[in-house]
């Protein structure tokens, strides 16, 4: 009876603080500004947590409840970035519909109360593909991507006018009652600016004057940029910004963390980046204690799907999957619930915080002691214990006070534990999986085997090995090189000896498939090597090149390089062909994808036969599929086919890689999201582009869900601050003080 009373005050306390905390997110036309302890909205300072949720990685079915969750978090902002190469796919032609609504976007989360920060970039990197830019601007004459280049400025200046001019067509801005508080000018620019030299720091230095010139009403921001210049407030990136931050370049700034990284992107052949509930907790606690940090970013708080050819080079589909809210849009337990807590002890001492006089002081060996207290008398104090292995009790104000190992206990009224960062009060969940369709007959599936060109069928003709981005423009991650030949009676145990800056290659000779081979996210070049059979007369050499992925970020980004870069044929050590130099033919693309096969209305233009065949390369598979009802989320298990591309009634689930094993021995990933919102009850068609050989016999489709979520009772109900929220007096609003243009 004791522990259920102890759990029911604890849940009263919890309930009753991010009731307080969520009614100082209320969004209204409001002036923002800042100084060197907060962002201030509405003459009120404000500690703010934020959560990154990007659109076109979920669906706008999936935004309300997204958002829903994330406030009941306690997150009050939204943060996303804005994906140029979605928005302007071809110089001057705009999308902004769909999963690409961003307006859409920010009208819910306003409607939900929270507020926004649009990190506007343009380049976000985001390992996304081609960092965000478009692959038109690659081709506008004298181009270099973000420096200080003429014809770079144009665009970029163009563009994010066009988003900044949209949200304030919209009345989006708080100057203007809506919810964006915050905007983002570049992104991580001072990781490339010394390869640019002089023109680095001038083109910062235009970046902020450009971006603030566009009279937003709001303040700028630029992450990891120490001299990002006034009044644009530099912040940070990274998993332990309390101890890495070098802190904001001017005292009239506040301390922002745009990215708290809450796990780490995965990429084809290694495992996931687990990162513990704990371990955020302690370093966001750390800074705001040690930096006076007021604004903490949760990167992801939701990552979400990277659909169809969107993710950078070898990152998979999903994206950010350990983040307080998974892909599919379940809550992580224990991480989301422990971030709750944080933020429900936070919030509820942010006026001392915001006001309070600051201490710090050693009270141990390896612990520390942040003390936040007014001349009123409200206190709050982070007692720290960096020691990773052992206990620490510690003598603070006449009280003792034991400290887990690695962990930071915050004290409400500067007596009172109402937080531990490693103590967790909430169970962690199972995500669990349920087949409810199988594809595991033959009279399920048909299928159609592309076809491989050959020299005399290509259009595209050079002498020498073109670079493979440059001569797809992005339209397809495939381009076939190849080329004829009739070798000496000599050669009699030929090799085939190929070296590639792509991804992954297939071999094939006079149309048989010899093999294949395929790089990894950490080494730029591969090799494929075969022993090959060749006829007396005339060969047909095809070689299938594949990107999975474009780069997403590094300085001169318009000169990287992708495709084939050697080509040999050895006979002997003493008889070698180099074909390097050699007349190609080129085709972008599958035969399939040219004719989009995927889509119903185009299935009739190639013969489809029954069945399926197993281990064949180059294959495409199609069936038909029903769906369960309810509203649990669907995903396909793709575990026993190789790597291709997945589309469901037309749209691009994204690519998979199922054969690339991790260290580990399993895949990286076998499951496959298919948002609700693209299928219907009945009659889906599915499609799949099998590149390496698989079994389409075992793809099942599942229902993803997660076991409930219980909370224990082991910490004691504080008293509530109702008073949680600072008003500056008049006086400090001085319009004169700090102006944002």
């Amino acid at each position: 009876m004791e522990r259920e009373m102890r759990r029911r005050r604890w849940l009263l306390w919890l309930t009753m603080a991010m009731a307080v905390a969520g009614s100082s997110g209320a969004v209204r036309g409001a002036e923002v500004t800042y100084d060197g302890r907060s962002l201030i909205i509405d003459r009120q300072r404000k500690i703010l947590f934020s959560g990154s949720i990007h659109y076109p990685r979920s669906t706008p079915q999936m935004w309300p409840s997204l958002i829903k969750k994330a406030k009941e978090g306690g997150v009050d902002v939204i943060q996303t970035y804005v994906f140029w190469n979605l928005h302007e796919p071809w110089p001057g032609q705009y999308n902004f519909s769909g999963r690409y609504d961003l307006v859409g976007f920010i009208n819910e989360i306003q409607a939900q109360g929270l507020y926004v920060c649009l990190r506007i970039g343009p380049f976000i990197e985001a390992e996304w593909a081609y960092g965000g830019f478009p692959f038109w601007l690659h081709d506008v004459p004298g181009i270099v991507f973000r420096t200080d280049n003429e014809p770079f400025k144009f665009y970029m200046q163009k563009f994010t006018t066009k988003i900044v001019n949209l949200m304030k067509s919209e009345g989006l801005y708080a100057s203007q009652g809506g919810p964006i508080i915050l905007s983002q000018i570049e992104n991580e620019y001072q990781n490339i600016e010394a390869a640019f030299q002089e023109q680095g720091p001038s083109y910062v230095q235009w970046a902020a004057s450009m971006a603030v010139g566009l009279n937003t009403g709001v303040p700028w921001v630029m992450c990891k940029q120490t001299d990002a210049p006034d009044p644009v407030i530099n912040t940070c990136n990274g998993m332990r910004c309390g101890e890495t931050f070098t802190g904001p370049n001017s005292p009239n700034k506040p301390a922002l963390w745009t990215e708290d990284w809450t796990s780490f992107y995965e990429v084809y052949g290694k495992g996931p980046y687990i990162r513990s509930a704990e371990d955020i907790a302690f370093h966001a606690a750390l800074f705001i204690a040690k930096m006076n940090g007021s604004y903490i970013n949760y990167y992801m708080y939701h990552g979400g799907t990277n659909f169809g050819r969107t993710g950078s080079g070898y990152v998979i589909t999903s994206y950010y999957d350990q983040a307080p809210i998974d892909e599919y849009g379940l809550k992580r337990q224990p991480k989301w619930g422990h971030l709750r807590e944080l933020h429900a002890a936070v919030k509820n001492y942010s006026a001392p915080l915001l006001q309070g006089a600051k201490a710090n002081f050693s009270i141990g060996p390896l612990q520390q002691a942040y003390v936040f207290e007014e001349e009123t008398g409200g206190c709050v104090s982070f007692l720290v214990n960096n020691d990773p292995t052992n206990n620490a009790t510690v003598q603070f104000r006449n009280i003792s006070v034991e400290l887990p190992p690695k962990s930071i206990s915050i004290l409400g009224d500067c007596n009172n534990v109402i937080f531990n960062t490693a103590t967790v009060n909430v169970e962690g969940n199972t995500r669990t999986t349920t087949v409810s369709w199988k594809f595991d007959s033959d009279d399920k599936w048909e299928e159609f085997e592309d076809v491989i060109p050959h020299f005399s069928d290509t259009t595209l003709i050079s002498g020498t090995l073109l670079e493979q981005m440059n001569t797809t423009k992005d339209i397809s991650d495939y381009l076939w090189y190849t080329f004829r030949f009739q070798p000496n009676s000599s050669c009699n145990t030929p090799v085939l000896h190929v070296e590639s800056h792509a991804h992954a290659a297939h071999a094939f000779v006079n149309d048989l498939h010899i093999g294949a081979a395929h790089g990894n996210h950490d080494v730029k070049v591969f090799t494929l090597e075969y022993p090959i059979p060749l006829q007396d007369d005339m060969n047909n050499i095809s070689i299938l090149s594949n990107m999975v992925g474009l780069p997403d970020s590094g300085a001169f980004m318009e000169s990287k390089v992708a495709g084939l870069t050697q080509v040999e044929i050895q006979c002997d050590q003493n008889e070698v062909y180099n074909f390097t130099e050699y007349l190609w033919g080129y085709q972008v693309g599958l035969l399939g994808e040219k004719l989009q096969i995927y889509e119903e209305q185009n299935l009739e233009q190639v013969d489809w036969s029954s069945g399926t065949s197993l281990n064949q390369p180059l294959t495409w598979y199609k069936s038909v599929f029903d769906i369960p009802e309810g509203s649990e989320p669907l995903a396909l298990n793709l575990s026993t086919m190789g790597k291709g591309e997945a589309w469901v009634n037309g749209q691009s689930i994204g690519r998979y890689w199922v054969s690339f094993l991790a260290p580990s021995g399993s895949p990286s990933q076998i499951l496959y999201h298919v948002p609700r919102s693209f299928v219907e009850p009945s009659g889906n068609l599915l499609v799949l582009l099998e590149e390496d050989g698989g079994d389409p016999l075992g793809v099942t489709l599942v229902t993803v869900s997660t076991d409930d979520i219980k909370e224990k009772s082991s910490t004691p109900s504080p008293s509530i601050d109702t008073n949680s929220k600072y008003s500056l007096p008049d006086t400090r609003m001085r319009r004169g003080d700090l102006k944002f243009s």
